[in-house]
């Protein structure tokens, strides 16, 4: 028997799979790019082609978990500083993220500074929310006698 509010093997390997390769492909390429850490091998156009590949896989992955996982999540009152903010975060890196792409120039270095911040914090409260046991214990067994 399933838990309530558990995904199902596919959707879970499709979410992990879309996050991890978008915060990997990302954090190659702020080393390279941003950092100058072996910029020829990470701050090339195949890392930046690939995160943003993943980055759509992500935010399919968003979609998928959109209807019912965030909605019992909430209802369970479990998880909910992780969660609402991995998808106030994942809002965030959308609009960064196309704000590089088709934003004005002139703005382009404090979006930039933006979407790599916003995306380390990310990928850290990802980690967190999936393995994690953030839940307090339960008070009600623990009586005084």
């Amino acid at each position: 028997m399933r838990r309530l509010g558990k995904m199902p093997v596919w959707q879970k390997l499709l979410v992990i799979a879309g996050m991890l390769s978008c915060s990997i492909t990302g954090s190659l390429y702020l080393l390279g790019n941003q950092w100058q850490i072996e910029r020829a091998l990470f701050a090339n156009h195949t890392v930046l082609a690939s995160h943003g590949l993943s980055a759509m896989l992500a935010t399919l992955a968003l979609g998928s978990i959109l209807p019912f996982h965030i909605k019992v999540g909430y209802q369970s009152g479990r998880k909910w500083l992780s969660g609402f903010g991995q998808l106030g975060f994942m809002l965030i890196l959308l609009i960064t993220g196309g704000l590089l792409y088709y934003g004005p120039a002139d703005t382009r270095d404090t979006v930039i500074n933006i979407h790599w911040l916003v995306g380390l914090a990310f990928f850290a409260i990802f980690i967190f929310h999936g393995v994690v046991k953030w839940g307090l214990p339960n008070l009600q067994k623990s009586t005084v006698k």
